[in-house]
C-alpha cells in the first residue's frame, strides 16, 4: 500500500504509488522520470513555462506520448516577473533568479501533487550541474522553502545525497538509482542509451533570462520602467533597441518582426514610423512625444531602410492620437547610433 508524505493514511484502498515529475523536456528530467517508470510507480508529469522559455516541447510531448504520462501545463505569468524584478535570493549569471524560480515551481508542484494524490515529487536535478541553483546546499535551502523537505527525489544523483523519503519508506529502491554529478554530459548519454532514450535534444539554454544580450536589456528596462509586466516580454524579444532620452526605439528587423511591431503598435496605441517612398522598417517610438526625439527616432529608421543615406528623405510618424506627420531627414549617422543602442 502506498504511504503518502502528503497525508496521513486514513483507508484501507490499495493504491499505485504515483510520483509527480517535473518535467522540462530535457535529458535529465527524461531520465529522470524512465527511472522511476521502471521500478513501477506511475507517473505523472508537470511542465512549467514562462514568459522567458526557449524550451524544445516537441520533444517533450514525443517523450510523454510514448511513455503514456499525463502532462500537466502550469504557465508562471505577473508573479514570476515579480520574482524577476526583485528576486529575494538574487540573480544567476544575468537576469536569471534561478534560485527563487526553482522555489515557485515546487510550491505550484506541491499542490498539484496533493490535488492527484501524488506521493513523491521528482525532478532531474544534477548535483553540481549549475552552480548557482544545484549545489547541495542550495538544493536544501530551496526544499525548506518550498515546504517540501526530504520530499523530492532527484533520481539522477540521489545516491550522492541524503536518503529522500520515498527512499525512507520503501517507495523506491535507492540501489536503482544513480550517482551522477557536474555539468558533463556523458553519463547522462550512456544512461540514455541504457535506457532506450534516443529523441531528446541537445543541451543549450532553456532561459532567456540567461542570455547576456536580453540580460542587458531587461536590466536597462528595469532602471527606466522599474517595473515588469507581461506585455513587455513580446517587445523585448524583438527588434534593435535604442534609448533616446528617455524614450525607448525599437525597430524591426526583418518582415516578420515588421508585421509583429506593427500589430502592437496599433493594438496598444504606440507611436510608430517607417520611411515613405522606400523599404524600410517598423520602428516604434515609446514616450514622451518631443519633436527633436520624434526626428532622431526618424534618422533611425531611415537608417535601416533603403533609402540613400546621404540625403533627407521622407519618414511618416503616426502619433497616439492618430494624427500623421510627415518629417523630412537623412539617416543618422553610425557613431552616432552606437551611442545610443541597449
Amino acid at each position: 500500500m502506498s504511504t503518502s508524505i502528503w497525508r496521513e493514511d486514513s483507508d484501507n484502498e490499495v493504491n499505485k504509488i504515483k510520483a509527480l515529475a517535473l518535467l522540462s523536456g530535457g535529458l535529465d528530467s527524461m531520465l529522470a522520470v524512465k527511472l522511476i517508470l521502471d521500478q513501477g510507480v506511475d507517473v505523472e508529469a508537470v511542465n512549467f513555462m514562462t514568459p522567458f522559455c526557449l524550451c524544445d516541447r516537441c520533444s517533450l510531448s514525443r517523450f510523454a506520448e510514448e511513455l503514456s504520462i499525463k502532462v500537466h501545463s502550469i504557465f508562471l505569468g505577473q508573479e514570476f516577473l515579480d520574482i524577476v524584478v526583485n528576486p529575494p535570493h538574487g540573480y544567476g549569471s544575468q537576469m536569471n533568479p534561478c534560485v527563487d524560480c526553482r522555489i515557485l515551481m515546487l510550491k505550484k508542484a506541491k499542490e498539484l501533487a496533493e490535488k492527484i494524490r501524488a506521493d513523491f515529487i521528482i525532478t532531474g536535478e544534477v548535483l553540481d550541474e549549475r552552480p548557482f541553483s544545484q549545489r547541495k546546499d542550495t538544493m536544501f535551502l530551496i526544499e525548506r522553502e518550498a515546504g517540501l523537505e526530504r520530499k523530492i527525489l532527484r533520481p539522477l544523483s540521489a545516491k550522492l545525497l541524503l536518503e529522500s523519503e520515498p527512499e525512507r519508506k520503501g517507495l523506491v529502491d535507492r540501489d536503482k538509482l544513480s550517482a551522477i554529478r557536474g555539468r558533463r554530459r556523458f553519463p547522462q548519454m550512456e544512461l540514455a542509451r541504457k535506457l532506450g532514450i534516443r529523441d531528446y535534444p541537445c543541451p543549450s539554454g532553456g532561459c532567456l533570462l540567461t542570455d547576456p544580450r536580453f540580460a542587458q536589456r531587461l536590466r536597462e528596462h528595469l532602471q527606466y520602467e522599474k517595473i515588469l509586466k507581461l506585455e513587455d516580454i513580446a517587445l523585448l524579444r524583438i527588434g534593435r533597441h535604442f534609448r533616446i532620452d528617455t524614450v525607448k526605439i525599437i525597430v524591426g528587423r526583418n518582415m516578420e518582426e515588421n508585421n509583429r511591431l506593427l500589430t502592437i503598435a496599433k493594438s496598444r496605441k504606440i507611436p510608430y514610423l517607417e520611411v515613405v517612398d522606400h523599404k524600410g522598417p517598423i520602428t516604434l517610438y515609446m514616450g514622451k512625444e518631443n519633436p527633436n526625439l520624434i526626428e532622431k527616432a526618424a534618422a533611425i529608421d531611415v537608417r535601416y531602410s533603403d533609402a540613400p543615406k546621404d540625403a533627407p528623405v521622407k519618414v511618416m510618424y503616426r502619433g497616439r492620437t492618430e494624427k500623421v506627420l510627415e518629417i523630412k531627414v537623412a539617416s543618422i549617422e553610425n557613431k552616432e547610433l552606437e551611442k545610443l543602442r541597449v
